[in-house]
């Protein structure tokens, strides 16, 4: 799946079963060595799953820890994203050369479980915009997509620019023409050699019982 959505010079991998978790290194394994079995594993399925497409730029396997604000810590000159949900697991990574920032979301083609996350996690516009697309496409979970874009958009903010983005302070769009969507930054955006970023463009894909959101900022040619 997550292959439709990225392309080189993104590699990719994923998972639809978990690995044992002998498969996962000592150091990451003492990271969720208190956890219940299902979180190990997810755990460390997504790692295997990372190191699977790192593999593509010839990077040999290594731990994968999560540094400042719990996102992963790459090699040199990757950057990468992880996701995970209920029968899935995905890793997409890159050169910094090729591509700044990138993230990946996934989630159960299902609606939110607590009807009210909706208010906390979208703006008054948005809840207009998702009314009208629920009118014409009601065969699709607009909150839960619009919950996994701002996911991966979050996950594309912070590498940037280490600072938490709250639900509110982007606007986005969903585009069911093109499965697209665009954030629109309601704070300061992150400054790219020299110029302030104050979009992010996304895709979305629904397949499998799953919905999957990705974003990239390439890097300036």
């Amino acid at each position: 799946m997550i292959e439709k959505l990225l392309t080189a010079p993104i590699a990719t991998a994923e998972s639809f079963a978990d690995d044992p978790v002998e498969e996962m290194f000592p150091e990451e394994f003492a990271l969720v060595a208190g956890a219940v079995d299902k979180r190990r594993r997810e755990f460390g399925t997504v790692r295997n799953c990372a190191r699977r497409a790192l593999a593509t730029f010839g990077i040999d396997p290594s731990p994968l820890l999560p540094g400042p604000g719990r996102a992963p810590r790459w090699p040199d000159g990757i950057v990468g994203t992880m996701t995970h949900c209920t029968g899935y697991r995905g890793a997409a990574v890159a050169r910094a050369t090729d591509i700044r920032s990138l993230g990946l979301d996934a989630e159960p083609h299902a609606p939110l479980e607590d009807p009210g996350v909706m208010d906390l996690i979208t703006l008054p516009e948005e809840r207009t915009h998702l009314a009208q697309l629920a009118a014409h496409q009601p065969d699709i979970n607009w909150d839960r997509l619009i919950f996994s874009a701002k996911e991966s958009v979050y996950k594309t903010w912070y590498p940037l620019t280490g600072r938490w983005l709250g639900f509110e302070e982007a606007h986005l769009t969903l585009d069911p023409t093109n499965s697209t969507f665009t954030a629109r930054l309601l704070v300061p955006g992150p400054v790219i050699d020299g110029h302030r970023l104050d979009t992010f463009t996304g895709r979305w894909l629904i397949d499998a019982g799953l919905v999957l959101t990705t974003v990239t900022v390439p890097a300036p040619t």
